[in-house]
């Protein structure tokens, strides 16, 4: 039977372009594409763009190693 792993991911653990600017698109990209490489994949997602700027909460899960 296969088990599985999850991971909380959030925009907040991305760097910011300022304070008013919010999240760059290109870093939330490189930010999940690094969880792609190691074998994560997103499964939910709740987000908001509000005037530019990107903020997300979700939920990644991969086969766990044994």
């Amino acid at each position: 039977m296969q088990k599985w792993e999850y991971k909380i991911v959030d925009s907040k653990d991305v760097p910011s372009d300022g304070i008013f600017k919010g999240k760059n698109r290109a870093a939330l990209e490189a930010y999940l594409n690094g969880f792609g490489e190691e074998g994560w994949e997103l499964v939910n997602i709740d987000s908001l763009e509000l005037e530019g700027r990107t903020e997300f909460v979700g939920v990644a899960k991969r086969g766990k190693r044994l």
